[in-house]
């Protein structure tokens, strides 16, 4: 399953919307994503961001050893994304080891 994180592009075809950070983890909990395209701001912070989704899915990969789908981000805030690149090299790095 492919899972799009975003709340207001257009969902690329044969992806599953989501629009907030729990929803994703909901999905990445059954064990059947294989990937994760994740914006940042997601228009309450409050309820999270992309970023949130990488916090815990790198806690799982250290904690319990889950194997994280492929990862990719389409934010176009700047520096988020640079922080989010940073969290996705710390999940892989985690993962192969």
């Amino acid at each position: 399953m492919a899972v799009f994180l975003d709340d207001e592009r257009v969902t690329p075809e044969g992806w599953v919307r989501t629009y907030w950070p729990d929803e994703v983890i909901a999905l990445l909990k059954t064990g059947q994503v294989t990937e994760l395209s994740l914006d940042h701001d997601l228009g309450d912070d409050e309820r999270g961001t992309g970023y949130t989704v990488l916090l815990w899915l790198e806690e799982q990969v250290v904690t319990v050893g889950m194997a994280p789908p492929a990862i990719s981000v389409h934010s176009a805030n700047a520096s988020a994304r640079l922080k989010m690149e940073a969290a996705i090299a710390s999940i892989k790095r985690h993962a192969r080891e």
